[in-house]
């Protein structure tokens, strides 16, 4: 390995502090990292187009003559000038000039511009195009390659990377390629360096859309290796974990048993599947990993509750997580239900709760006397501690950090040992296979993929706005004739004339008028916990027939009465969202319904998430679905949350290579153990960190 992998960029000519600051904003802190931050685009500059032939949106090189300059006042002050050439006429606008640069637009001026072309009717028009003064009939220089255009940041100019790159590029030759000769011609990908020099410095006779499409080679190779690294990184904690020590759980899920009796329906195959995976897991000698999937109303929350009392019956306390106050606080109804019939003592801590109330919760987990503490962030501040953490659950785990869960995990440790909890992570949002093997290929994973019976499917209708009076009527009739509750959900608190959401306030005060004979309630994120909590028993023992809330209640709440429930402005949503509140209908046994109300005009995104949602109930199609339209780091969190992040790849549309890097990462690890660790170091940044998650 060259060093290069560790030459901090600052040794490059011009790198001061800071803009080497400013480059770190953008993942570059080595000059090897300048190799691997890829253009967005390409312009083409190596060449001159006929005016005329140019079409609307080019980006394009021209040449002409200036046929005549003017200054006019059109609601603002702004210089024209017309170009021709042999082939046609193009006008130049500028909003901002000074009066050297008018006078330098004489007639007769020959002038070189780079500008995208707008055509209207037949005219065509480049604004504020970057431009050159000629001097006679001098030859215009014209590039070599392709130009990219890189991401950047605030105070880091486009030519200050493209400077960068160059000198970086002169040291290429000593980027070592850490994928062996062999298994690059197995998979018919091509070297790095070849790669790399084509996607920053492109020849002309290079098609910049196959490169824009990561259709090219180059692209390719590059996404190639960075897929590799992460699943390789991924490997490798799993094989780490297996090396830590664990707690070995023996018991004979006595309380779990108990529980089974008590429930007033039977669980699903899949659940009692998933849960015998859990305790093979809990009974080994390293810490459990393992994510469970499973749809909405697949009863996840069940199979958590007995992996639960397990750790409980073995002695050890149990540590669950949510990710909203709302959620946990639910959990925490849930579980003390379960728990407190058979002596067991639950205890929420949160955020919000008053000191009194705090300090209590803090002295029963640190006794010991609480055996499930149930929380959001708040279970990892410092001021928490267990004295016998034997397994964390963690809900919807992509809405928290690596250090979020880091902090968790570090309280599970035994003192004056190297025993860590066990953990179990559970998540609504359904993964496709393939994507799962890559994404959490250091967990073991289940799937519920069963849901209870009796469960109905939601009928879902997408209507538009200016029907919601047939709507606010509909839902007078199954209130008054039908004895149904129903949901309204909006997707602000207050007004945003950008967003053109209605609040939950001022629609909560709407309904009100129109529907007098109801009992109406809202709720949102803002109000505090007892209020919240005031609210939903009041609705789940049917005292309130209309709910008017936000999203807080996407997860969690659980009223088996509601059958119907409308989401207001329903296109700004993701669809992994809209089917998570669509989930908190159709729990009972009654026919529920989901109406999506949409404000014209829909983007076009946004039309296939609505018809999307209304063709299925598959959480598993729905998500391959909201992969394909918002991409894997919006859908898993990942942009916000410091999970592992892809540069280039694209699970998505990279999934056809996902086989043949699984396949090449086994091969490496059997036969080319030194490039696993260099190429994981390559691509991730701070991946000392992961591996102790």
């Amino acid at each position: 390995m060259s060093n290069l992998l560790f030459q901090d960029v600052t040794e490059l000519k011009g790198v001061g502090p800071r803009l080497a600051e400013n480059l770190q904003k953008l993942g570059i802190e080595k000059v090897q990292d300048l190799f691997f931050h890829l253009p967005l685009r390409y312009q083409d500059r190596t060449r001159v187009y006929p005016i005329g032939s140019t079409h609307h949106a080019q980006e394009v090189m021209i040449v002409g003559v200036v046929e005549h300059s003017q200054i006019i006042f059109k609601h603002r002050r702004m210089m024209i000038v017309t170009l021709s050439d042999a082939s046609g006429f193009i006008t130049l606008r500028f909003f901002h000039f000074s009066n050297a640069q008018q006078k330098s637009f004489s007639r007769g001026t020959r002038v070189s511009c780079f500008g995208e072309v707008r055509i209207s009717n037949t005219n065509r028009e480049m604004v504020h195009p970057e431009y050159r003064i000629l001097q006679g009939d001098a030859p215009l220089q014209l590039s070599d390659t392709l130009t990219p255009i890189y991401p950047t940041t605030k105070g880091l100019q486009q030519r200050t990377l493209l400077r960068l790159v160059g000198e970086a590029l002169k040291q290429l030759a000593a980027l070592d390629d850490l994928i062996p000769a062999e298994i690059i011609q197995q998979y018919q990908q091509i070297e790095l360096h070849q790669a790399l020099r084509i996607l920053h410095q492109p020849a002309p006779n290079i098609s910049a859309s196959d490169l824009l499409a990561r259709s090219h080679p180059a692209q390719q190779r590059v996404i190639f290796e960075e897929l590799l690294a992460h699943h390789l990184s991924l490997r490798k904690l799993r094989e780490q974990r297996k090396k830590v020590s664990g707690i070995a759980l023996k018991n004979q899920h006595k309380y779990f048993i108990q529980l089974r009796k008590s429930l007033p329906f039977k669980l699903t195959n899949a659940q009692l599947r998933v849960i015998d995976e859990i305790n093979q897991d809990l009974q080994q000698a390293h810490p459990m990993n393992r994510l469970v999937q499973g749809d909405v109303g697949s009863g996840k929350t069940l199979v958590a509750a007995a992996a639960a009392l397990d750790a409980i019956e073995a002695g050890f306390q149990v540590a669950l997580m949510a990710p909203t106050e709302i959620l946990a606080e639910q959990h925490f109804r849930s579980f003390s239900q379960w728990l407190q019939p058979l002596k067991l003592k639950v205890t929420h801590l949160s955020g919000k709760q008053k000191v009194a109330d705090k300090r209590d919760a803090l002295e029963n987990i640190a006794l010991g006397s609480s055996h499930l503490a149930v929380g959001t962030h708040a279970l990892f501040q410092d001021d928490v501690q267990f004295q016998k953490l034997g397994l964390i659950i963690i809900d919807e785990q992509h809405r928290f950090g690596v250090h979020q869960r880091l902090a968790l995990r570090e309280k599970g440790k035994q003192p004056q040992q190297s025993f860590y909890p066990h953990q179990l992570v559970m998540t609504a949002t359904p993964i496709p296979r393939t994507l799962a093997m890559t994404t959490y290929a250091d967990m073991d994973y289940s799937v519920i993929d069963e849901l209870p019976p009796g469960r109905t499917p939601v009928k879902t209708v997408v209507i538009s706005n200016s029907r919601r009076a047939d709507i606010v009527e509909r839902i007078n009739r199954v209130c008054a004739n039908d004895g149904a509750q129903v949901y309204w959900v909006c997707t602000l608190i207050e007004e945003s004339e950008a967003l053109q959401c209605q609040n939950a306030e001022e629609t909560w005060e709407l309904l009100k008028e129109a529907l007098p004979d109801l009992n109406i309630g809202l709720i949102h994120g803002r109000m505090k916990s007892d209020e919240k909590e005031n609210i939903m028993s009041q609705f789940k023992a049917g005292q309130i027939q209309l709910l008017v809330a936000t999203t807080v209640i996407e997860v969690g709440v659980d009223v088996p009465n509601a059958s119907l429930m409308i989401i207001e402005n329903a296109e700004r949503l993701g669809l992994a969202q809209l089917h998570q509140l669509r989930g908190r209908v159709g729990r009972g046994s009654k026919a529920s319904s989901c109406v999506l109300m949409y404000q014209t005009p829909l983007s076009q995104n946004a039309r296939k998430r609505l018809e999307a949602l209304r063709n299925s109930n598959d959480g598993f199609e729905i998500a391959q679905i909201d992969l394909q339209i918002r991409g894997p780091g919006e859908v898993f969190g990942t942009r916000q949350t410091g999970e592992l992040q892809f540069k280039i790849a694209n699970l998505v549309d990279d999934q056809q290579l996902l086989p043949q890097v699984q396949q090449a990462a086994q091969q490496l690890i059997d036969n080319y153990p030194d490039s696993v660790e260099a190429l994981i170091q390559r691509w991730i940044k701070h991946a000392e960190e992961y591996a102790s998650v």
